[in-house]
């Protein structure tokens, strides 16, 4: 299952993939969340789908405006550092426990909205990732449980403020600008992909020129675990984004660095789920 959030001329809507076409959910049950943080809390969800699906109408992606996915999520739990290529290109050693840290949601943007250049740093850097969603409640899960509680998948790129971010040893301004994060474009039920999204390749581009290309199975610790390892101190919620990490090529860790422009193009894609792109401006 395919589910997309839409605005269209300021009503904010859910759709479905079926077959090549998308339906509006909306249309058909104007009840019916189009943020899906909202609606994963609802234990029939799949359910409410199922029955808005029957008598939706077609919905022309040309005529609406992709929005995140996710903009009521109660946890954005990011992961650093968990490619080793990654942190071989970083000022940092491999990590025994995962890198978590915080990101907010009123940072996002969906597909094809522009990412923004903050006028303070010319260091904005891409990082492609690929997000887990959670869809059932839970604390202290083990890790053999963990995938119980996925609801599925979809795609971030994290915009970072790299001298912002370095300028302590946290990291939140720095990856908390505004619309500075990337979500979507869809989100993608687990049910459709491997599990834990292993095996899946992650490519990252700009203007068409690949800088990150790598397989999420060269994650350090992986989807399942870092599932485990969050819920030792937080209870996870339906609707919590985990977001994995990105792999090597980003642009810090370049000779010389190579960061996004007023006018470029970045694109991340992942195997089976879809393509992110973004146009990049400068802040007004």
């Amino acid at each position: 299952m395919r589910l997309l959030s839409y605005n269209r001329r300021g009503t904010h809507g859910l759709a479905l993939q079926s077959g090549n076409d998308w339906l509006d959910l909306t249309a058909a049950a104007p009840q019916i969340s189009s943020d899906m943080a909202v609606l994963l809390q609802s234990a029939d969800w799949r359910n409410d789908v199922a029955q808005a699906a029957k008598g939706a109408p077609k919905l022309n992606l040309a005529q609406v405006e992709f929005l995140a996915p996710f903009r009521a999520s109660q946890k954005i739990l990011c992961v650093g550092l968990n490619y080793v290529a990654h942190v071989a290109e970083s000022p940092y050693k491999q990590p025994d426990y995962p890198t978590f840290f915080g990101r907010f949601a009123s940072t996002l943007i969906g597909h094809g909205q522009p990412l923004v250049k903050p006028k303070v740093s010319d260091e904005f850097d891409y990082e492609g990732e690929l997000v887990a969603v959670i869809g059932k409640k839970g604390r202290h899960i083990k890790v053999e449980d963990a995938l119980d509680h996925v609801a599925g998948y979809t795609i971030f790129n994290e915009g970072s403020v790299r001298n912002f971010q370095f300028k302590s040893p946290q990291w939140t301004v720095g990856k908390n600008f505004d619309d500075s994060g990337a979500c979507g474009p869809w989100f993608v039920t687990a049910d459709e992909l491997p599990a834990g999204a292993k095996g899946l390749r992650l490519t990252t581009r700009v203007n068409g020129r690949v800088e990150q290309d790598a397989s999420t199975d060269d994650m350090i610790f992986d989807v399942a675990t870092l599932i485990s390892i969050a819920s030792e101190a937080m209870t996870l919620v339906p609707g919590d984004m985990l977001v994995t990490g990105t792999p090597s090529g980003v642009g810090f860790g370049k000779k010389p660095p190579v960061y996004m422009r007023s006018g470029d193009v970045c694109e991340v894609e992942i195997e089976r789920i879809g393509v992110l792109r973004n146009p990049v401006v400068a802040e007004a």
